[in-house]
């Protein structure tokens, strides 16, 4: 399981990278792996605003779907229109290519309350067992 440093991380198993005034978002790489392989992503459009941890979009695997959240309010900025046509890059670069959508917060101090690298890797461990 790959954990990256620099990123922030949910309980519900999304990463998120603020830059240049936007934060990408996309499932991490436990994420990916506990749910198989992907076969389709449901992502919202541009423009579209959510409330942190209102449900945005989702992710069918072969084993499962689930509902993706953005963890802190605000706008939809830009969507990841590539995963519609190859949803299996979530699984392959989750942190890449497979990004999902980049939002502009409403509050950038929210991501303060995200977890960083080290706290993700011991939440996902204590997960596991």
């Amino acid at each position: 399981m790959e954990v990256r440093e620099g990123l922030k991380y949910t309980k519900e198993h999304e990463w998120t990278n603020y830059e240049d005034g936007s934060v990408s978002v996309g499932i991490t790489d436990f994420a990916q792996d506990q749910l198989g392989d992907v076969v389709f992503v449901e992502l919202p459009k541009v423009g579209d605003k959510f409330a942190a941890n209102e449900a945005f979009g989702v992710v069918e695997s072969v084993k499962a779907v689930s509902d993706v959240y953005p963890p802190i309010a605000g706008e939809i900025v830009e969507v990841n229109e590539a995963l519609a046509d190859a949803p299996e890059t979530v699984n392959s670069d989750p942190y890449g290519e497979g990004w999902m959508v980049k939002i502009k917060p409403d509050d950038p101090a929210e991501l303060d309350a995200l977890m960083d690298a080290a706290a993700y890797a011991s939440f996902c461990a204590e997960e596991q067992g």
